[in-house]
């Protein structure tokens, strides 16, 4: 009975104690584990901290770099303006000094004249010195074999003196206009060109610039690109130069080639527009633009014969046509030239019981040479009837084309109505940035020059100012007067007027007898 007690007591108090140790060992290895697991925890904290820190250290290294290559790249795109600047500057200074040694060239040409002239007066100084001697000594011979008095034999002598004289003169003034022709052409063309340079400096930044327009000032560096390497790919695909400076939202495209500076602007506003700016896309773009400019210049020259109402065209003669929409003479637009001789000529023919289709043709195409005298050597009318040969046009419009400026005999009535209808076009006020009320005074002003001089019956400026014809009195002035009458008229109207080109003086004499039968 006592060993049924103590037996189970036994038993409990052996499993309490195993128990207590079981406890014991599950706790203490649990709480190892929960030391481990929280040191691996410290430990990948750590690392977490330090890989933290590495990528901080790293992203701030790499906004260091790309601050410093923004920062070289700004710098070299500075010195690359700054060198451009330079570049044009240098470029300015030796067109200066190629102006000043062309100035002292020619003021030692002046000087050259101004000394022959001098010779020429002097010479003509010891010519008077002999007449003068002649003089005295035909009158002391008529004093000696006359019985007439000092007075009347004086008078005889003076008027034969004064023919003599007047012959004379006109033998001499014929003789230096000889002398001089030979160098005129040259001088004119001297003259010509430095009064272009002077007088047509905003027509001619008007018509060889383009200004393109930008969203922001950011893009002009996109423009530019690395190096400059944008720029000069835009350069060399399209033909211009393309100027970036500090006029804000702008770029300026310069060249003389019309058709190519505008195929440059529509590629940079395409450019602008997609946003991709590199070399490669830039060849892409200019290239697709030539081809829709090549399309856009087909129909130009389409519309234009279509309006005209010119048929059969050859298809080359048709873009030459619409090329010169992108031509400009005296600020006059050569396509609507040309579409407004077309009209003219085409009425003047009708009026004459003319061929008006034949008309109309001769003035669309008289100049179609200006579509090429860029590119090729010669005149226009000369070039226009070439291309007028080569497309098979048949021979009044050849030969109107290539005498319309006078430069070949004139063989056929439409060549003498194409002088017409171009000069009309061409002189008529407001057509060449001429106001009517300028246009007015110089005609106004040419007659009244004429009028100054004495023996002159009338006085017409005709050809829209670019010739005056003076009628004179003949029983006042001779035929010798009359030559020496024409020189002075030229050289009032030279020191009196401003004009472009030249004007033709002609002084005419007509005497006229007249008997009535009774």
């Amino acid at each position: 009975m006592i060993l049924n007690i103590v037996v189970p007591l036994f038993v409990a108090l052996v499993a309490a104690y195993c128990g207590y140790f079981l406890r014991k060992y599950i706790a203490e290895k649990r709480v190892k584990s929960a030391e481990l697991q929280a040191e691996h925890i410290l430990q990948a904290a750590k690392k977490d901290i330090l890989d933290k820190r590495r990528e901080a250290e790293l992203e701030a290294k790499d906004l260091l770099y790309r601050m410093r290559q923004d920062f070289e790249g700004e710098t070299k795109e500075r010195k690359l303006e700054i060198a451009n600047q330079e570049k044009r500057l240098t470029q300015k200074e030796e067109n200066i000094d190629r102006r000043i040694d062309l100035v002292e060239k020619k003021e030692k040409e002046i000087e050259t004249r101004n000394d022959n002239l001098k010779k020429q007066e002097e010479g003509l100084r010891s010519k008077d010195s002999q007449l003068h001697a002649l003089i005295s000594e035909e009158k002391e011979r008529l004093q000696k074999i006359s019985s007439l008095s000092a007075e009347e034999a004086k008078q005889i002598l003076l008027g034969r003196l004064n023919e003599e004289l007047n012959s004379e003169k006109a033998v001499f003034i014929r003789r230096q206009e000889e002398e001089v022709r030979s160098i005129a052409d040259k001088k004119a063309r001297e003259i010509l060109s430095l009064a272009i340079q002077r007088c047509a400096a905003e027509h001619t930044v008007e018509t060889t610039v383009s200004v393109v327009n930008l969203p922001n000032d950011e893009m002009k560096g996109r423009i530019i690109g690395r190096e400059g390497r944008n720029i000069r790919a835009l350069e060399m695909a399209t033909g211009v130069d393309v100027i970036i400076d500090d006029t804000p939202g702008a770029v300026t495209l310069s060249g003389f080639d019309a058709v190519r500076r505008e195929i440059a602007r529509l590629s940079l506003e395409k450019l602008i527009s997609d946003g991709r700016i590199h070399p490669g896309r830039i060849e892409e773009i200019v290239e697709k633009t030539k081809k829709e400019m090549d399309e856009k210049i087909r129909e130009e020259g389409e519309r234009a014969a279509f309006e005209a109402g010119v048929n059969g065209l050859h298809p080359e003669i048709i873009k030459l046509l619409g090329r010169l929409k992108y031509r400009t003479s005296y600020g006059q637009n050569a396509l609507q030239h040309s579409k407004e001789v077309s009209f003219i000529l085409g009425i003047m023919s009708s009026e004459l019981g003319l061929d008006f289709k034949t008309g109309r043709r001769i003035g669309l195409l008289h100049d179609i040479g200006k579509a090429v005298d860029h590119q090729v050597e010669g005149t226009h009318a000369k070039l226009g009837a070439d291309l007028a040969k080569k497309y098979n046009e048949s021979a009044e419009v050849i030969e109107s084309i290539e005498s319309h400026h006078e430069e070949s005999p004139v063989k056929s009535i439409y060549g003498v109505l194409a002088i017409a209808a171009d000069a009309v076009s061409a002189a008529r006020p407001g057509a060449r940035r001429e106001t009517l009320e300028v246009y007015v005074k110089r005609l106004d002003k040419l007659e009244s020059i004429a009028n100054l001089f004495k023996g002159v019956e009338k006085s017409f400026a005709i050809q829209a100012g670019r010739e005056i014809r003076v009628i004179v009195q003949p029983e006042k002035i001779n035929d010798n007067e009359a030559v020496t009458m024409c020189r002075e008229i030229r050289k009032k109207i030279e020191e009196g007027m401003e004009y472009p080109g030249q004007i033709k003086v002609t002084v005419i004499r007509e005497t006229r007898t007249i008997e009535y039968a009774k």
